[in-house]
C-alpha cells in the first residue's frame, strides 16, 4: 500500500474519530449517560461494533468505551522519515472509522429522529432511508441466500451528471446487485441524481439512498456484518469469521465517484477489511497485489462506461444474464419497482378486471415453440389509463414434462414479468395484478413482450424439462373468463393432491439446503405436512425441483425407521441431517417446540415461542415490528435462534405451516396457539377457521389474542380465561 493512501486513510480516521467524540460530548451534556441509543428495530445494537468487537452499545454512556478503543486502535500518522509498513495500520484505521461513524449516526438518530425515513421507500420530502431494520435485512437477505442478489455496490459521491448516474445504476440493477449510496461530491449526490433522472429509488428497486453524509457509508458495512451474524450463525465478537464470511459470501465492492477525500480513503480501507475492493473513477494510487481481497484492492481511473464491468471483474463476481429481446431493461433489481397513479398506461387484475395465469402441459404436436399471440387488443391499440381483462396461458410440451412441474413454472411468471423495467406484477393464479408504466410503453413495450420474456427465461432456467413453449395472452373478457374456469379446476386438483398427503403415509421427504450459503448448519427437511420455514417450498415443489435439478438443494430424504412418532423423528432423517450439517446437528424433531425443534435460519416467515404462564405458544411474523408476549420482538427472536440453531422453546416456521395438521402436534397443535399479530391472523383467516373447525373448536380464532388485547402474558391471560381458551385446560406444555 502506498504511503499516500496510508497517510490519507489514517488522517481520515483521526478526523472521523474526533468528530464522533465531539458529537458524543455534546450529546452527553444534553441527555446524559443513560439515554438509549441505537438503530431502530434491529437486534444488533450498532452492528459493526457489536459484530466485530462483541460490545452492545445501548446507551450514550456505552459509547465512552468504544471511543477509548478507537483511540487505542488508531494508528499514529505516517511519518515523513522511517515510516512503518502501511497495510496493517491502514486497515485498523479503516475499521476504527466504521466504529466512529456508527457512533455519529446513532447520535444523529437521537438528535434528529425524523432525519431518516426508517422504512423501505423514500417519501415525497425525504429520500434518506438510514440503516436497514431487521425486517428489511431478513426480507432482502433471502435474495443473497438464493443468489438473486449476489452482492452490492457501495457508491460514494456522484457521477458527472444524472444521465451517467442512471446508466450506471441500471447496469448494476441488470446484474442484480444492490446499490448502497452515501456522501456527496461537488454538492451532488448519486441518489439525488437518480431522482433527477426519474429513476425510482428505494429498497424495492435495490437503489438504496442510505444518507447524504460520508458517515452513512457505515450502513453498508452494518448490513454486511448483520448478514454474517444473522444468516451465518457467527457469534458477535468473532471478527475473523465475520470478515471471512463476507469475503467468501457477499460479493460487494466500493465505487467512489469524484475526488477522494481523506474520509473516503478511510471508509475504503474499512471496506477492504471485508474483502470488498475499491474501484474509482479518478486517478488515485492503486493497490494491485492480492491478499485481503480476492484480487486487486484498489483500481483507479476507470471510465464510467467500464466502471461496473471492471468492478465485477475485480470482485470475482460471476454474473449470468439471459438476453431477453425486449425494449426495456430486464433484471431482478426491477422486481420491486412500483407503477402508480399517473404513471399507469395499462392495468389488469387486482380486482379491477378479471386476470389469470395458467401453465398447462400439452402433447408435442400441439405446441409450436416460440409462438406468441395476443388475442384481443394489445397496448398499441388502447389509450393510456385503460383497464383490460387478461389471461396469460402458457402451454408447454416435452418428453420430460410432468404435471407436477406446472405450478413450478407458473410461479416464475410473477418474478419474470416484474424483472421488466416499467412492469409491476403482484399475486399469482387468478388473483394476479399487472400494471404497465407509460415510460415502458414509450420505449415500445407491448403485451406480446410478456410472451417474449416467458419464452426466453423459462427455456433458460427450465429447458431441461420441456422442449417447446407457446404463450397466448387473451384480453377479451369472454375468453378470459373461460380460461379462469379451466384454470380454477386445475388449481383445485393441485391443492387437493398436497392436502390429501400425510407425513405418516409418505416414505420420502425432501431437503432444502438453499440457505446454507448463509447459514451453514441449517438443514430444512420438508414433508407433506410441514412446509419450508421460508414459506417458499412445499413437498410437491421440492419433489419437482429435484426432478428438474437432481444435484440441487432439494434432495430426497428417506424417512427410515421411526424413532419417535409423536415428536416427529426418524432414523433416516437424522442421518441426512448429520451429513448435511457437517456434523453440527445430529437430530431434531419435526412436530415439537419443546424438545429439540427443527433448526431455524434467518429466512423464516414467522417464529413461535412458548408462553409458560398461558400454557401455550405465540407466533410472530417478520412484518410485525411490535412487542410480543414472550418479551422479544421478531428481530430479537430471529437474532437469537437464527443461523441454523435448534433452540428448545422456539422454532421458525412458514405462515402456511400454522394451519397444517402436524404443526406443533407434539404439544397439542393449533389448540396451543394463544397469541399472534392481528395482521397475521387476518392474512390466514380462512385457513385458520377451517383448521379450527377440523379440531372441533370453531371459535378458536376469536380466542387467540393479538396486540390489541396485550403484548405481555399478564395482559393476555385474563382474555384467554374469559374466552375459555383450550390451552388453559391442557396438560402443562413444559411436561
Amino acid at each position: 500500500m502506498s504511503k499516500l493512501i496510508a497517510s490519507a486513510v489514517i488522517r481520515g480516521a483521526h478526523n472521523v474519530v474526533n468528530q464522533a467524540e465531539e458529537k458524543w460530548k455534546q450529546a452527553m451534556d444534553k441527555w446524559g449517560a443513560n439515554e438509549p441509543v441505537g438503530f431502530p428495530n434491529t437486534a444488533y445494537y450498532l452492528p459493526v461494533i457489536y459484530g466485530i468487537m462483541g460490545i452492545p452499545v445501548e446507551k450514550l454512556g456505552d459509547m465512552e468505551l468504544i471511543l477509548k478503543k478507537c483511540k487505542n486502535f488508531l494508528p499514529a500518522p505516517v511519518r515523513e522519515t522511517h515510516p512503518l509498513p502501511y497495510l496493517a495500520p491502514a486497515l485498523d484505521a479503516g475499521m476504527v472509522t466504521f466504529f466512529a461513524e456508527e457512533l455519529i449516526e446513532a447520535i444523529r438518530y437521537l438528535e434528529e429522529p425524523d432525519f431518516y425515513t426508517k422504512q423501505e421507500d423514500p417519501t415525497d420530502s425525504n429520500i434518506w432511508l438510514g440503516a436497514a431494520d431487521d425486517i428489511i435485512l431478513r426480507k432482502r437477505g433471502i435474495e443473497f441466500v438464493d443468489g438473486t442478489a449476489p452482492g452490492f455496490a457501495a457508491i460514494l459521491g456522484a457521477a458527472p451528471n444524472s444521465e451517467i448516474a442512471a446508466q450506471i445504476a441500471q447496469e448494476l440493477q441488470q446484474k442484480n446487485l444492490y446499490v448502497f449510496m452515501s456522501s456527496e461530491y461537488n454538492g451532488k449526490r448519486f441518489s439525488e441524481q437518480l431522482v433527477e433522472a426519474s429513476v425510482q429509488i428505494g429498497w424495492p428497486t435495490r437503489l438504496v439512498s442510505f444518507g447524504p453524509s460520508v458517515s452513512a457509508t457505515v450502513f453498508a458495512a452494518g448490513f454486511a456484518t448483520r448478514a454474517a451474524l444473522s444468516f451465518g450463525g457467527i457469534e458477535p465478537g468473532d471478527y475473523r469469521k465475520v470478515l471471512i464470511y463476507n469475503k467468501d459470501r457477499v460479493f460487494a465492492f466500493a465505487l467512489p465517484m469524484g475526488y477522494v477525500t481523506d474520509e473516503w480513503y478511510a471508509n475504503a480501507a474499512g471496506a477492504i477489511n471485508y474483502g470488498f475492493p475499491v474501484i474509482a473513477d479518478t486517478p488515485i494510487p492503486e493497490v494491485l497485489p492480492t491478499g485481503i481481497c480476492t484480487y486487486e484492492h484498489v483500481v483507479s481511473n476507470i471510465p464510467h462506461n467500464n466502471l461496473v464491468a471492471k468492478a465485477v471483474e475485480v470482485r470475482g463476481l460471476k454474473v449470468t444474464l439471459a438476453e431477453v429481446p425486449i425494449p426495456v431493461a430486464f433484471g431482478a433489481a426491477f422486481e420491486g419497482e412500483r407503477v402508480r397513479g399517473e404513471d399507469i398506461y395499462l392495468e389488469a387484475g387486482g380486482g379491477r378486471t378479471p386476470m389469470v395465469e395458467w401453465v398447462t402441459s400439452k402433447r408435442m404436436d400441439e405446441v409450436e415453440d416460440g409462438k406468441i399471440e395476443v388475442v384481443g387488443p394489445d397496448i398499441k391499440d388502447i389509450p393510456a389509463g385503460t383497464q383490460l381483462p387478461l389471461a396469460i396461458a402458457v402451454e408447454v410440451a416435452g418428453r420430460e414434462m410432468q404435471e407436477d412441474y406446472e405450478p413450478i413454472l407458473e410461479r416464475q411468471i410473477h418474478h419474470l414479468i416484474n424483472y421488466a423495467q416499467g412492469a409491476m406484477h403482484i399475486g399469482q393464479r387468478d388473483i394476479a395484478w399487472l400494471r404497465i408504466a407509460k415510460q415502458a410503453v414509450e420505449k415500445g413495450f407491448l403485451l406480446s413482450h410478456i410472451g417474449t420474456i416467458l419464452h426466453a427465461k423459462l427455456h433458460q432456467d427450465f429447458g431441461r424439462i420441456f422442449d417447446k413453449i407457446q404463450i397466448t395472452l387473451y384480453t377479451e373478457e369472454d375468453k378470459v373468463k373461460e380460461i379462469i374456469e379451466k384454470a380454477r379446476e386445475v388449481y383445485r386438483n393441485r391443492d387437493a393432491r398436497i392436502e390429501g398427503m400425510t407425513d405418516d403415509t409418505t416414505d420420502i421427504y425432501y431437503s432444502c439446503t438453499l440457505c446454507q450459503s448463509f447459514a451453514p448448519s441449517h438443514v430444512c427437511v420438508i414433508s407433506p405436512e410441514r412446509t419450508g420455514l421460508c414459506g417458499s417450498y412445499n413437498w410437491m415443489d421440492c419433489k419437482a425441483a429435484f426432478e428438474i435439478n437432481p444435484t440441487g438443494p432439494n434432495q430426497p430424504v428417506e424417512k427410515g425407521d421411526v424413532i419417535d412418532a409423536k415428536l416427529g423423528q426418524w432414523k433416516g432423517v437424522n442421518e441426512f441431517v448429520i451429513k448435511a450439517s457437517r456434523g453440527k446437528i445430529d437430530h431434531y424433531n419435526f412436530y415439537s417446540i419443546v424438545n429439540d425443534p427443527m433448526t431455524t435460519c434467518g429466512c423464516c416467515e414467522a417464529i413461535a415461542a412458548i408462553l409458560p404462564m398461558c400454557n401455550g405458544v405465540m407466533t410472530v411474523n417478520r412484518e410485525y415490528t411490535g412487542e410480543t408476549p414472550c418479551g422479544m420482538k421478531f428481530t430479537t427472536l430471529a437474532g437469537t435462534i437464527g443461523g441454523g440453531l435448534s433452540t428448545p422453546g422456539f422454532v421458525g416456521h412458514g405462515k402456511y405451516n400454522i394451519t397444517q395438521r402436524k404443526y406443533l402436534s407434539a404439544e397439542g397443535s393449533l389448540l396451543r396457539m394463544v397469541w399472534m399479530p392481528k395482521m397475521l391472523k387476518e392474512e390466514i383467516a380462512d385457513r385458520l377457521k377451517a383448521r379450527a373447525e377440523e379440531l372441533g373448536v370453531p371459535d378458536l380464532p376469536d380466542m387467540i389474542a393479538d396486540e390489541t388485547v396485550g403484548t405481555t402474558e399478564e395482559e393476555i391471560l385474563p382474555f384467554l380465561q374469559e374466552k375459555g381458551h383450550p390451552a388453559l385446560t391442557m396438560e402443562s406444555i413444559l411436561g
